[in-house]
């Protein structure tokens, strides 16, 4: 048997922390076969993102056409999309594939710079939102999902009520858990807070961890504890020797994973 089929959806970053890079290294290391759709180009490195280039729409649905019709995809995730017309090309093209998606709404990258303007938040809101299994914003991406401020729960119940079936509002803003929203129940996913400055990449290895997890059909709450312990991993043996800012984490292989590719 081959390996879950993972598709990541996003921006490439070109100093490896984040983005496309971050992902397929979690793909990897969660014994998945990654892909890429790349919507946009960064120039970016530890300290700060220097250029943006967004692709042509027609250009990211030709990706998405060429994985789709002869490998096929398992689970895909959304990172960083740029642009109004990049996120519904995105959403159109889902629509008509269904897909188990993941959606990481990178609003700001890590050094502050916005990476979804307003325009493009609300068609991400109206348009991606209903197609998504889970979404995985932090406390401040939360409340701009939800248009509104309020506890972790209003905001939970807020963005599910906009469409998407689940939410796992992560808890790197100190809080000491995650929170998962199912649309009925809210999970508390405890966290390990780990002191770390390496954690470029935090968002898109934990949201890409969650989409490997639930491709090889994982439960929703187990999946998110896996993601969650993962990503504490990754912090703590993140790389400090690298760049002059917040260094990337580093996500390793677990011993499970080895094994599910060696038995598969």
């Amino acid at each position: 048997m081959t390996p879950p089929r993972c598709l990541s959806i996003a921006t490439s970053d070109s100093g490896g922390g984040a983005g496309i890079q971050a992902d397929l290294k979690a793909f990897t290391a969660a014994g998945c076969h990654g892909m890429t759709a790349i919507v946009g180009v960064t120039a970016q490195n530890t300290t700060a993102i220097l250029a943006t280039y967004p692709l042509p729409a027609w250009v990211i649905t030709a990706q998405l056409e060429a994985v789709y019709a002869d490998i096929g995809v398992d689970a895909a995730k959304t990172g960083a999309l740029l642009s109004a017309e990049i996120v519904a090309a995105v959403a159109d093209f889902l629509r008509d594939h269904p897909t188990l998606l993941v959606i990481d709404p990178v609003l700001r990258a890590s050094t502050g710079a916005a990476l979804l303007d307003p325009e493009a938040v609300e068609v991400l809101i109206g348009s991606l939102l209903p197609l998504a299994a889970v979404v995985t914003p932090n406390l401040a991406e939360a409340r701009v999902l939800a248009g509104t401020d309020g506890d972790r729960r209003t905001l939970a119940e807020r963005i599910v009520a906009r469409g998407a079936r689940a939410v796992v509002i992560t808890g790197g803003d100190g809080e000491g858990s995650d929170l998962l929203f199912n649309g009925t129940d809210h999970v508390e996913i405890p966290i390990a807070w780990v002191e770390g400055t390496a954690t470029h990449g935090t968002g898109c290895t934990h949201s890409a961890t969650l989409t490997a997890e639930l491709a090889r059909g994982t439960a929703l709450a187990d999946a998110a504890r896996h993601a969650a312990a993962v990503t504490a991993a990754a912090i703590d043996r993140g790389l400090v020797g690298i760049g002059e800012g917040a260094g990337p984490v580093a996500v390793a292989q677990s011993s499970a994973a080895s094994q599910r590719v060696r038995t598969r």
